[in-house]
């Protein structure tokens, strides 16, 4: 199942689904590195063992969607598709 950025106006959200934690796990691992690369950090969680649920927004413009939250999403979108 393939789900879209939602844009609620001070952030962007997205679930990705996978076929097991180990997977939702390693999917995590490499946002972490990709935000490091980027310097801006989404929140994650993962629930249900395999869900894992990404919002991002930029705290320093009074959390708002910005540039930074587009290019961060895009580049996420590039890792890996969900299941």
């Amino acid at each position: 199942m393939n789900y879209e950025w939602e844009n609620t106006g001070d952030k962007l959200e997205k679930k990705f689904i996978f076929s097991d934690f180990r997977e939702a796990l390693s999917f995590i691992n490499k946002v972490g590195e990709l935000a490091e690369e980027l310097d801006h950090h989404p929140d994650i969680l993962i629930t249900n063992y395999k869900e894992v649920v990404i919002s991002t927004t930029t705290h320093s413009t009074g959390n708002k969607v910005t540039e930074k939250d587009l290019q961060l999403a895009k580049a996420i979108d590039n890792l890996k598709q969900p299941v």
